[in-house]
């Protein structure tokens, strides 16, 4: 088994404000705040970090195997993911609950405000990481609160490396617990203002971080990204997209890149840039995962992006 993603399968309805957040938001008028954001378009799409991850790693060519909790909706999602190669065999169906929905608007700024219901992912806690299955990377994202706990305690127990990507979840956490995953995992991934979350919560900045894991990653958007290492600081610079089209589940593309250059053994500057890649081609297309490519053209387009080929087989 190449990679063993734990976090969420959800339904994403996608708006977008044809303005922006801040034009109707009267900053003191926040504590009795009382809007409405009309969006002319909706899409629903399939999302969730765990699915959407494994989506991406796909498409560079490996396996990525989501362990999440869906519910009895699950079926039109079952199919989807089932014509596209993802494997489906550890996600449980609960009868009982619905698959976990997200509402999603963004604005012209691409600021995001998402109203998000966990369904049968508040029950990830009754999948287990398999000891013996031959994972060779692993990851907790965004799932249900004591499932992260768990599948943290579980990887780290059997010896498999994993990604910390706290994402969305973060702020369920305190002090100790934010820590206690930190010391657990290999790696550690956020967006700027998670890691900033992060630091705030732990008391730890950046390079505290970093000693603690292999490597401490933080992610700027349009700015790039920034991988310490070793001792070392990595700035990677962020791929130009051809069209910003949707911001929505760049970031787990990005992740899916990561454990894609983990997975080849590939250094911290490429992977970092296979990450950042990916990131820009999934803002090139709407929704979180009906971007694909051949992997040929993703390899021509790195080296037109960066000046060198990545070297890592198809």
């Amino acid at each position: 088994m190449s990679a063993l993603i734990c976090g969420s399968i959800a339904y994403d309805n996608i708006m977008v404000f044809q303005s922006r957040f801040q034009d109707q938001i009267l900053p003191d008028q926040i504590h009795v705040l009382n809007v409405s954001f009309l969006v002319p378009a909706l899409r629903r799409e399939f999302g969730g970090c765990a699915a959407n991850i494994a989506y991406n790693l796909g498409l560079l060519g490996e396996t990525g195997y989501p362990m999440a909790t869906v519910g009895h909706d699950f079926a039109p999602y079952r199919e989807w993911l089932g014509a596209r190669g993802v494997p489906l065999d550890f996600v449980r169906e609960l009868r009982d609950s619905w698959t976990a929905v997200a509402y999603i608007t963004t604005d012209l700024a691409d600021n995001q405000i998402t109203a998000f219901h966990p369904g049968a992912m508040q029950h990830a806690h009754i999948n287990a990481v398999p000891a013996h299955a031959g994972i060779r990377w692993g990851m907790v994202s965004p799932d249900g609160r004591q499932g992260m706990i768990d599948h943290a305690e579980q990887f780290a127990a059997a010896g498999i490396p994993f990604i910390f990507d706290p994402g969305q979840g973060l702020p369920m956490f305190g002090a100790a617990e934010l820590t206690r995953f930190i010391e657990l995992a290999d790696v550690v991934a956020v967006n700027d203002y998670e890691g900033k979350m992060l630091s705030q919560r732990t008391g730890l900045d950046d390079e505290q971080i970093a000693a603690r894991v292999q490597a401490y990653i933080v992610t700027r958007g349009a700015e790039g990204s920034t991988i310490m290492a070793g001792g070392r600081r990595h700035d990677i610079p962020a791929a130009a997209p051809e069209a910003v089209v949707d911001p929505t589940g760049c970031g787990d593309a990005y992740r899916a890149g990561l454990l894609f250059g983990l997975l080849r053994g590939a250094d911290w500057e490429t992977t970092g840039r296979i990450a950042a890649l990916m990131g820009a081609l999934k803002v090139e297309s709407a929704g979180t995962q009906n971007h694909h490519f051949a992997r040929e053209a993703f390899d021509e387009r790195f080296s037109a992006s960066f000046g060198y080929e990545h070297g890592l087989s198809g």
